[in-house]
């Protein structure tokens, strides 16, 4: 960026340019040694040779380098207008000022912040316009490099100094672009630093990315990002230091720039996806066990051969109303897990509906189905005397005892079940009914409020007169619940056996490809790393 100044007190005007070294440099024809009369005369070759091993070490600090040059105006550029003169006119012959280093360091909350993604799967690259020594840096700061990673050995300089490579995790724009896609296709892996980045590269990166079947996200907040933040799949814009240019290219707007808000969202929209898995479980799977109960008591006839329903119209209305929303609503604020950032990411083709949803979806509803119209069947059969009597569907009668109190265990059986199947829907793997869970039982408010509410709505339905006979067509029961409490047991430990089968037949969560278990290992190699720098800081 070039800018015209004019010294008030001799009227003398100056041109200053200053940016990257190596669009600096060919602009200088000298240097300035000391005060402004010691100038001396010097190729770019020369000057860029002079001036690397000290761009290196500032680099190497992490610092961000700037060039600063300058010119006085001629007497014929002085009385033109400069705001319209071309800069390849302007920028020439200009005198070598200096270097100037600006430490930003990277806010503390960035490394965690990097080592998270690295447990989630995710890979971190950083795009910048910075040199690659500085790049590097700060990339090594925040966790992006790992600190065996070794520069030094790897560092190339061509001969017109516009070309640094150092190693494969470190790449110059300018070599980066020199590949074609085959080229980047073949690598192992794409490099986790580009330096000296146009906009031009910043595509090119997320096209490799792309066919690498990587679903990309791009942060920026400049004018020249806008290109990336439009092709990413997800652009991300600064919200504070963000042009608008770049905020109208993106997707989302970060109020806070601060990457670690990027984490906290994944780490939400995962929570949020897996809540809505549950409730759709809950939900599917509770309606799934009324209709197999409903269907398979059309079985049972009475002396008529007319069917006898196992619940009322208005029961299984109620027995809807009570397992339905208020289990799938408390599943949908449910906290994320501790391991929620140890799972992969989803395949963009993966829906709510995994085959392991509809498995578990087809597994519960017929589990508590088949329980409920089997306690249907032993109230009525196996400790009845099987007598139906006639028209129990319509009014209550003496003979009709045995069929409303069926109906009752019934109620109970179902509303009880698909209220502790919410439990199990906490997590569809692992095991909710040890110790350990037990003692997170009222952890979720919500839930627990809904199956205590529930489960006293369930028993003022079974035991208020006039509402259980003439309503619901059902009756208290007595001894029955003894069937219903057996019954619910067996379902949970059935439950449990199907949660450890899945666990040792079904690939596990936390671990999906061998990209996923690389950079856990990074992840889990600065955790380490991390603890054991505390632990020798505290000995200390």
């Amino acid at each position: 960026m070039s800018v015209v100044v004019r010294n008030e007190s001799t009227g003398e005007q100056l041109v200053f340019l200053k940016g990257a070294t190596e669009r600096v440099v060919p602009c200088c024809t000298g240097r300035q040694d000391g005060d402004a009369d010691g100038i001396t005369d010097v190729t770019p070759d020369a000057l860029q040779s002079c001036l690397d091993p000290r761009i290196e070490q500032m680099a190497r600090d992490g610092l961000r380098v700037l060039s600063i040059a300058y010119r006085p105006l001629s007497s014929e550029e002085c009385i033109k207008d400069m705001s319209k003169a071309n800069r390849d006119d302007v920028e020439v012959g200009m005198t070598f000022l200096g270097l100037v280093g600006i430490y930003d360091p990277p806010r503390p909350e960035s490394h965690p912040s990097v080592m998270e993604c690295y447990r989630a799967g995710i890979q971190v690259t950083m795009l910048t316009g910075d040199h690659p020594e500085t790049a590097a840096a700060i990339a090594r700061q925040v966790g992006i490099l790992q600190s065996e990673d070794s520069l030094s050995d790897t560092k190339e300089a061509n001969t017109d100094h516009q070309v640094i490579s150092l190693g494969p995790t470190v790449m110059t724009a300018r070599e980066f672009d020199r590949l074609t896609d085959d080229e980047i296709d073949a690598l192992p892996e794409l490099p986790n630093v580009i330096a000296r980045c146009s906009p031009d590269t910043k595509v090119k990166m997320i096209q490799a990315m792309h066919r690498r079947s990587g679903i990309v996200a791009m942060t920026g907040d400049g004018v020249n990002d806008s290109p990336s933040l439009k092709f990413a799949d997800v652009g991300i814009a600064m919200g504070l230091s963000g042009s608008d240019v770049a905020k109208q290219a993106s997707q989302v707007i970060l109020t806070d720039d601060n990457f670690a808000t990027i984490v906290r969202a994944i780490r939400e929209g995962r929570r949020v996806f897996s809540n809505i898995q549950r409730s759709c479980c809950v939900l599917v799977s509770g309606n799934v066990a009324e209709l197999i109960c409903l269907l398979l008591g059309l079985a049972f006839r009475d002396k008529l051969s007319e069917t006898v329903f196992p619940l009322s119209p208005v029961a299984i209305l109620i027995n809807n109303l009570l397992t339905g929303s208020p289990p799938a609503m408390a599943l949908g604020v449910e906290k994320a897990w501790l391991t929620i950032m140890d799972e992969p990411p989803r395949p963009s083709n993966s829906g709510l509906f995994t085959w392991e949803v509809q498995g578990d979806i087809v597994f519960y509803g017929f589990t508590i189905g088949l329980l409920s119209i089997a306690d249907f069947w032993l109230v009525i059969n196996g400790f009845g005397n099987g007598d139906m009597a006639q028209h129990c569907n319509k009014d209550y009668t003496e003979e009709c005892d045995l069929v409303y109190r069926a109906r009752g265990t019934v109620f109970a059986t179902l509303t009880l079940g698909i209220l502790l199947h919410a439990y199990n829907c906490r997590r569809l793997r692992g095991p909710m009914w040890n110790l350990r869970m037990l003692k997170r039982f009222m952890e979720n408010k919500f839930l627990f409020g809904g199956f205590v509410s529930g489960t006293i709505i369930c028993l003022l339905c079974m035991y208020v007169p006039g509402l259980n006979d003439k309503v619901l067509k059902m009756t208290g029961i007595s001894w029955e619940w003894g069937i219903v409490l057996i019954t619910l047991l067996v379902f949970l430990i059935i439950s449990e056996v199907y949660k450890f089968a899945k666990r040792k037949l079904l690939k596990p969560i936390s671990v999906a490809t061998d990209e996923q278990e690389r950079l856990q290992r990074i992840w889990t190699e600065n955790t380490l790393a991390s603890t054991g720098a505390g632990l020798e800081k505290h000995k200390l």
